[in-house]
């Protein structure tokens, strides 16, 4: 029966009878995909859809009651989308084992629509349910950015839980814990301390609220690390949309999720099941949805749609972003599940920064302009290398890094730089220092192998002195780039107007658009002069100052408008 009801609303979806988003309809048309692959019994394919493992969880649901809003006090049953998100979670399994095939899921999807409440199902199912010929006492945790998050989803269930009457007796809850008393399982929020000392944990189910609003992955790290000992571990992240283009949850979660849903895209993780709920943008990123078309707002809100006084706190919320233009930002946001990065200070706004990846020409025998950001000798050291060609700028970078920091850095930053080691954006150089003489050879061996004809390298004098005379004895023309307003400002504004037109063009490195989206630009005078500061941004931005240095000269090679404004006599 849930089966015949999957399918049956995979289809509404697809043909549009239902409205959704372009990526739930990519949902649905993997699950059909996927029924399909099973039916022909596709060898790369050993999963099975168990209908009586499905509906063990339903059945679960339904013990419980609401708790809020006008179905309080009535019995839970599952919504169309919570039948398709949690069928397709519990009900898939491995052929030959028997076990779950997602060992983990994403679900995106606007605020009020029953986001506490489906996390404490699957959480207190985890904890009782689940496996009852579980061996051992399985370990569920909430975790969020703070406890108090945290424990909004903890609070749920202990509430779902004490007004269950199938289920008195059956569970313990003290000192901020819920003990399952036959198995001696364990729900609890996961404190700050627990951060510092998590490497102990062994999760059977791991739960991350509201994952947009981490600043770092280390929470995830801790859950997803500590699960290898359990045979069918499940870690869940249900978040909206965020402000912070920078932080995990866009910059590497919704990245891979979006791929893997997109059928366009060769990404195949059959482990991870993904839904999203949102409006729809085109392939520029520009919103085509009409905000104002209640018909589209169940595109991000299909629970909360499904009901008039849902859509009738919609109304009143787009109502106030209106006459309240500033409030516009938290309904995009929150309401309409759309990611919005609009920091006042940020620099670049990392949506227009991937946009502007794309294929790189051959480069070979095309004048460059090399700039240098060698910062400390014990942090991150960058070059940045710029085309100019035509009317766009094509741009790569690289990085160096002392190999005995790498970690106590990758700990302190909260960035992945031994991920990036591995990819080839870093490389190591031995010791504690950043060797320089590594970054000269580097120099001289990418532009020997790729052709490139180097026509200035552009350096920050402090403390450069013995490098900048190594380049020139290596035949390099070497021009000092002061660090300061006079230098730099116009190139700065200048290479984000080339950013936001798309006349810039990159590959895709991962570290420059971390660094991008750290960096913070500030106003330094009632001239409206701009400067990157090293000081306010978030962290690293290496990698975006020595794109600067090298497009100090670059933007007057090419005879830009800023030329005429004695930029040349400034350098």
């Amino acid at each position: 029966m849930i089966l015949f009801k999957l399918i049956k609303y995979s289809d509404d979806i697809i043909s549009g009878k239902i409205i959704a988003c372009q990526k739930h309809r990519w949902a649905c048309q993997r699950f059909l995909n996927d029924l399909e692959r099973a039916k022909k019994n596709d060898p790369e394919f050993p999963f099975e859809f168990n209908e009586k493992k499905a509906e063990r969880f339903f059945k679960w649901m339904k013990l419980f009651k609401h708790r809020k809003g006008i179905l309080k006090g009535k019995v839970i049953i599952p919504t169309d989308i919570q039948r398709f998100v949690f069928g397709n979670i519990y009900g898939w399994v491995h052929k030959k084992t028997g076990y779950r095939r997602f060992r983990k899921f994403y679900w995106q999807v606007a605020r009020k629509n029953a986001k506490s409440q489906s996390l404490a199902c699957v959480g207190t199912y985890e904890l009782m349910a689940f496996d009852e010929s579980a061996t051992e006492a399985n370990e569920v945790y909430i975790a969020a950015t703070k406890t108090e998050q945290a424990k909004i989803v903890y609070d749920e269930a202990v509430a779902m839980l004490k007004n269950c009457k199938e289920l008195d007796g059956g569970f313990d809850v003290a000192y901020g814990r819920i003990v399952h008393r036959r198995s001696g399982s364990v729900m609890r929020p996961l404190s700050e301390e627990d951060r510092k000392t998590g490497d102990g944990l062994n999760p059977q189910c791991g739960i991350i609220d509201e994952y947009h609003a981490h600043l770092d992955s280390e929470v995830y790290d801790i859950i997803d690390s500590g699960m290898g000992a359990r045979a069918e571990p499940l870690l869940g992240i249900i978040t909206t949309a965020g402000f912070d283009l920078n932080n995990p949850c866009y910059r590497v979660e919704y990245d891979l999720v979006s791929k893997i849903l997109n059928p366009d895209i060769p990404v195949n993780i059959d482990s991870y099941f993904v839904m999203i709920n949102e409006l729809d943008k085109d392939e520029k990123g520009i919103l085509v949805d009409d905000i104002k078309d209640k018909k589209q707002w169940v595109k991000a809100n299909p629970i909360i749609c499904s009901y008039p006084e849902g859509r009738d706190y919609l109304q009143k919320k787009l109502e106030e972003a209106l006459e309240a233009p500033e409030k516009m930002r938290n309904f995009l946001t929150k309401h309409m599940d759309l990611w919005i990065h609009q920091p006042e200070s940020a620099y670049i706004i990392p949506e227009k920064w991937s946009l502007c990846k794309g294929v790189m020409p051959e480069l070979g025998g095309k004048a460059c302009y090399v700039g240098v950001d060698l910062s400390a000798k014990i942090d991150l050291t960058s070059v940045g290398i710029e085309f100019p060609i035509g009317e766009n700028y094509y741009v790569k970078s690289h990085s160096f890094m002392p190999e005995d920091i790498l970690e106590s850095r990758r700990n302190i930053d909260k960035a992945p730089y031994d991920y990036w080691v591995n990819q080839g954006f870093i490389t190591l150089t031995n010791g504690a220092a950043v060797d320089y003489r590594t970054v000269l050879r580097w120099i001289c061996d990418e532009t020997l192998k790729n052709g490139w004809r180097v026509e200035e390298i552009c350096i920050d004098p402090w403390g450069a002195g013995a490098l900048s005379n190594d380049l020139q004895e290596q035949g390099f023309t070497v021009v000092e780039i002061i660090q300061g307003i006079k230098t730099l400002s116009e190139p700065t504004k200048n290479f984000r107007e080339m950013v936001y037109l798309k006349r810039v063009v990159h590959d895709g490195n991962p570290l420059l658009a971390w660094a991008i989206g750290n960096a913070i630009a500030e106003e330094v005078d009632r001239n409206k002069n701009l400067i990157l500061s090293k000081k306010k941004s978030k962290s690293r931005i290496d990698p975006i100052a020595a794109i600067i240095n090298a497009h100090v000269r670059a933007m007057v090679a090419k005879g830009s408008v800023y030329e005429e404004r004695g930029l040349r006599s400034l350098i």
